[in-house]
């Protein structure tokens, strides 16, 4: 596609797919206000509620500085690393004396959700129903074919979440506490509070965006590295290696494959035009893997000198997995800390991890995609 047919129409979803990296971080970034993320009112507002993904212009700007903050520098050092910790020390001393472990169903689809509820002080022995309701959501944005269970399962998962959230977020309001959730509550930028509303829908995708996607990175970094030896045996002996091997992992095997976008004018990319009002298909594992900006893309290399780990987590990267420009992900610094945390303390508890004898990880998913299973074999070490 990347070579023949960079813009494709896709007739059953209806939108222009795009698959070169030149043209994916154009659209991203947006300079000249030739997109807009109007895609989402039918995408993802039936599940979540209205979330900042719609917003633009000042809206978007004042949302943002509203629940930005808790997701970087020291409310994320100070408050929130050491609920990162805990929830991963957790969930390890379960299985670190038995020499064995799925690394997906374990850990990696637990931690995040579990750090999420913490931080908003949640219960987090709700983390079935948390669980169920994420898995429920990411079917909804996969659900290409239109299967109307999975729609009503989306729809019902919004019912279900505001009638377990509205009741919570109405008691931290009258008792503010010291977690997330509180704070959300009580954040205030140029006179704008967010309401209970926004507040449910800014929880639903957290849970959803914050679990899923960072579930499929720590399962990917750990198969990309046990398909490598020599890599893991690197970052094995240097844990400052753990980000370029995340880095690297979102651009080979990002967790989030697609996002849409919507044209709100005539727009010129490779290989034809988008008309005005065309939903645009943004196919980031096709433009991470684009030869044109990365040498021997198809390979998994954590020592690769054209994608930088520095930046790799801000808005500056240069790799697609986050998207980029206004909407670039809020919680990527979270993200980072919970890999760096998670894959550091695994390696701890596993120094000579290996895959379970004969089995060869599947990557399954269309708009998120990771390995369904990860059975590790390792020798117990105290701790």
């Amino acid at each position: 596609m990347r070579d023949g047919d960079p813009l494709s129409w896709h007739e059953a979803t209806g939108s222009y797919v795009v698959s070169r990296y030149e043209d994916v971080e154009r659209i991203f970034k947006d300079k000249k206000g030739e997109f807009s993320t109007e895609n989402y009112d039918w995408q993802i507002e039936p599940v979540h509620g209205r979330t900042i993904l719609q917003l633009s212009g000042r809206e978007h700007a004042v949302r943002r500085a509203l629940v930005a903050p808790a997701f970087r520098g020291s409310d994320l050092r100070d408050k929130f690393l050491p609920v990162i910790e805990r929830n991963s020390r957790e969930l390890i001393d379960t299985f670190r004396a038995t020499g064995s472990v799925d690394l997906v169903t374990d850990y990696a689809s637990r931690f995040p959700v579990n750090v999420i509820a913490d931080m908003l002080g949640l219960d987090k022995s709700d983390y079935d129903r948390f669980h169920g309701w994420y898995t429920a959501v990411i079917a909804f944005l996969g659900n290409l074919s239109g299967d109307q269970e999975v729609v009503r399962a989306g729809e019902r998962t919004r019912v279900e979440f505001a009638e377990y959230m509205l009741p919570v977020i109405r008691e931290r309001r009258a008792a503010p506490g010291n977690d997330l959730l509180s704070v959300l509550c009580t954040a205030e930028v140029d006179g704008v509070r967010m309401s209970d509303e926004d507040i449910k829908a800014f929880c639903s995708l957290l849970l959803a965006a914050g679990g899923e996607t960072t579930d499929k990175a720590i399962a990917a970094i750990f198969t990309n590295l046990l398909l490598h030896p020599e890599q893991l045996e690197a970052v094995r002996a240097d844990r400052e290696l753990i980000p370029r091997a995340f880095a690297e992992t979102l651009r080979y095997t990002p967790p989030v494959h697609m996002i849409m976008r919507q044209s709100t004018t005539e727009v010129e990319l490779s290989g034809g035009t988008v008309p005005p009002g065309a939903t645009v298909t943004c196919l980031i594992g096709s433009a991470n893997r684009d030869e044109k900006r990365y040498r021997d893309p198809d390979s998994f290399d954590i020592f690769r000198e054209d994608l930088a780990a520095t930046n790799a987590f801000s808005a500056a990267a240069d790799h697609l997995a986050f998207a980029l420009g206004r909407h670039f992900c809020v919680g990527a610094l979270l993200a980072k800390a919970e890999v760096e945390t998670g894959v550091g303390q695994l390696l701890d508890a596993m120094p000579d991890l290996r895959l379970a004898e004969g089995f060869d990880p599947v990557e399954r998913g269309v708009f998120t995609r990771g390995p369904q299973s990860l059975p590790i074999r390792f020798t117990p070490v105290a701790g």
